[in-house]
């Protein structure tokens, strides 16, 4: 089946979908999360067969842990799938409404996009998440994954069909894309059967699908994230903080992978800081001044533009407020971005002066997660600025549109 005739069978499934009962949804994610229970032991299979595939073409240890499933990770997929049954369905909430002079209703409500097509690398995880969440939304899924984890991706769409084919939604609601990478730029020609790409992955994927789709695209973006520790930081809570943002779970988006110290308080921190952070496994790429406090690799101009997905940390001492601002705005990403402070000041600024989807204060940048929100399995962060920005839940898989309700009025 080639992704024409997919997304046809996408874009009929999508239609009873918009209609939909939450109750009707609900129980069919429960369906869904029942099947890949009991596929457990396939998917882990499934997932090993690609693991040793990545392991013996020498993938990177960041990449293997994206692809690796355990049962932990395919509980954590079946819990998901439970959660967002929890969830308020969006489908049909009010977003404005009011009443003209001439007595006419006007309501702005949220209706499901139709056809949602996902192109994602390494990470099976996002299989069974984009699915979940598309369904609950009220959309058809098409789910172009990796080659990577081919097989991984195979088994969870068939344990998700398996769960949709017992309940009274559509079994072609949840589709995976297969076949060579031609496949990929026929899914983003798709305009007009399906109605949004969704890319999930590093720079050059994003990137391709951000240029090359004729459908219209969600960008979510790579995660150049930075902590700038402040001249007024508490040192323990600068510290505490920065080892869970960059070594928790180093090969995600939401990792720190910069950090920035005040001049003023470089003294104090940065001696013990790189020597809890080489203690930890971190590689430090540090400038000319962070080299005074302990051994580092000399940092060049690329490592502050690096993504590391990976315990590897460049480092900075800037002079002012101002200067750490100057650099995010030069490296950043756009993605999460951190202050250590216990100036009200300094928090006021960095909230109005840093652009990025998610700004912290005195907190770690991994619970820029959809999960942490409270908004259950994400679709991806998003680092543009129309239309969604920061994690994508239920609400953000939604577009809107006008109902206006008279008693036979007309316009003169």
């Amino acid at each position: 089946m080639n992704v024409e005739q997919q997304a046809l069978r996408a874009r009929e499934a999508s239609r009873p979908l918009a209609g939909a009962t939450r109750s009707a949804k609900d129980a069919a994610l429960h369906a869904m999360a029942d099947a890949l229970a009991k596929a457990e032991a396939a998917v882990l299979d499934a997932n090993a067969l690609d693991v040793r595939r990545a392991e013996s073409v020498g993938t990177s240890a960041a990449l293997i842990d994206r692809l690796r499933l355990t049962a932990d990770r395919v509980s954590g997929m079946v819990n998901g799938l439970r959660s967002l049954a929890a969830l308020p369905d969006p489908v049909g909430d009010v977003v404005r409404g009011w009443t003209n002079a001439n007595g006419v209703q006007v309501r702005q409500v949220r209706v499901p996009f139709g056809v949602v097509g996902i192109i994602y690398e390494a990470r099976p995880n996002v299989t069974a998440d984009a699915a979940g969440i598309c369904l609950k939304s009220g959309n058809a899924v098409l789910l172009r994954g990796s080659s990577s984890a081919a097989e991984s991706n195979a088994a969870i769409v068939d344990a998700l069909r398996t769960g949709l084919g017992a309940t009274d939604l559509p079994a072609d609601a949840v589709q995976l894309v297969v076949g060579p990478r031609e496949v990929t730029n026929d899914l983003m020609a798709a305009r007009g059967l399906v109605d949004v790409l969704i890319p999930r992955g590093g720079a050059g994927l994003i990137d391709a699908v951000v240029r090359g789709s004729q459908v219209p695209v969600i960008e979510t973006g790579v995660g150049n994230c930075h902590l700038f520790v402040d001249a007024t930081a508490d040192p323990a809570m600068a510290l505490e903080i920065l080892l869970n943002a960059k070594t928790q779970r180093p090969s995600v988006c939401n990792a720190v992978e910069t950090l920035l110290v005040h001049a003023e308080i470089a003294e104090t921190f940065l001696p013990h800081a790189l020597q809890v952070l080489q203690a930890a496994g971190v590689t430090v790429h540090g400038d000319e001044q962070t080299a005074r406090y302990g051994e580092v690799l000399r940092a060049e101009e690329a490592d502050y533009a690096e993504e590391y997905l990976s315990l590897d940390l460049a480092v900075a001492v800037v002079d002012s407020f101002d200067r750490a601002v100057a650099h995010i705005r030069t490296y950043s990403t756009g993605h999460s971005e951190t202050i250590v402070t216990e100036s009200q000041t300094s928090a006021q600024r960095f909230v109005a002066e840093i652009d990025a989807a998610a700004v912290l204060v005195n907190a770690s940048s991994r619970f820029v997660d959809g999960g942490e929100f409270g908004f259950g399995a994400e679709i991806g962060i998003s680092t543009q600025k129309l239309h969604a920005r920061g994690p994508m839940g239920l609400p953000e898989m939604t577009s809107t549109k006008y109902v206006l309700t008279g008693a036979g009025q007309t316009r003169g």
